[in-house]
């Protein structure tokens, strides 16, 4: 009997850990990443990739270490091809070809990748520097600098994956850490409230039946609409708040990526409410409105 109730203890606590593992698992939610090319203004993407086989092997490298761990991946090579046979683009749209494939992706974070070669007479080294930016706000995630160390040898497509394989742990676990979060406690961004200077409004004219102030209203709808009311106001004037953090989701009620200026039309549609006139603009992850 004393044997049976062991067996028994045993496998209820094999159950449980079994069972703890799996909430575990379902708990890391892993983002969908496209590994893209640095390149500086002005310069071709395609010309830069179809011109350099070092930076297309590194980029495939990044890739890869994506891959290994399990994430989803887009792969921008392929997606580049595609738009690059796409007629109708005008010579702007082209030119802006990169961050059209990024916008179009699906993906929740983009990771930048850059590869600087040093050519030396004691060896020649390679340095690749990535950064991880969430597609939906612009906030970096991630960022580390690789070296490959200085060796004998002209391959800098090999240098080059030895730079990303002494620094992509780090990388993606930081990576993880923020995303994690994201999921948890959504996404950041940065917002500002301010005024023409022509406005009849400041922060503390009062509107509706109850006479609440602007500034009363805007902190109200804040809490209604930041992701599970996190946001924190860094400080108000009479002509200015200042949110440094406000929450929006990760994913809309489609499953898709939940944006900078979907939380934007909704601020729009809250100030029609009150009879405001709004103007709105988007730098990184910031959302800047204007009342008129």
């Amino acid at each position: 009997m004393k044997h049976l109730t062991y067996c028994r203890l045993f496998l209820v606590f094999q159950f449980l850990t079994f069972a703890f593992y799996l909430s575990a698992q379902q708990a890391t939610v892993q983002p969908k990443i496209m590994v893209v090319p640095f390149v500086k203004e002005g310069e071709d993407i395609r010309t830069v990739l179809e011109e350099d086989a070092d930076k297309r092997i590194v980029l495939t490298k990044v890739k890869e270490a994506f891959d290994s761990r399990g994430f989803t991946t887009v792969d921008f090579l392929g997606k580049l091809k595609a738009g690059s046979v796409q007629s109708g683009m005008s010579d702007e749209q082209q030119s802006d070809l990169k961050s059209m494939i990024i916008a179009s992706s699906g993906a929740d974070i983009y990771v930048d990748t850059e590869m600087i070669i040093n050519k030396s007479g004691s060896g020649n080294a390679v340095k690749v520097i990535i950064t991880a930016y969430d597609i939906s706000t612009g906030g970096s995630l991630s960022n580390k600098v690789g070296d490959s160390g200085k060796f004998y040898t002209d391959d800098f497509g090999r240098l080059g994956s030895k730079a990303i394989e002494s620094c992509a742990d780090d990388f993606l676990n930081v990576m993880q850490t923020k995303f994690n979060d994201m999921v948890q406690n959504g996404r950041s961004l940065n917002m500002t409230i301010g005024f023409d200077e022509g406005s009849q409004y400041n922060m503390n004219s009062e509107l509706g039946d109850e006479m609440l102030t602007i500034a009363d209203l805007i902190e109200m709808w804040l809490e209604e609409n930041a992701y599970q009311g996190n946001f924190h106001v860094q400080g108000t004037t009479a002509t200015k708040m200042i949110v440094d953090d406000v929450r929006i989701p990760l994913k809309d009620s489609k499953g898709n990526n939940y944006s900078v200026a979907a939380f934007g039309r909704e601020f729009l549609k809250f100030a029609r409410k009150h009879g405001l006139k709004i103007t709105r603009n988007i730098v990184n992850n910031s959302l800047i409105i204007t009342i008129s």
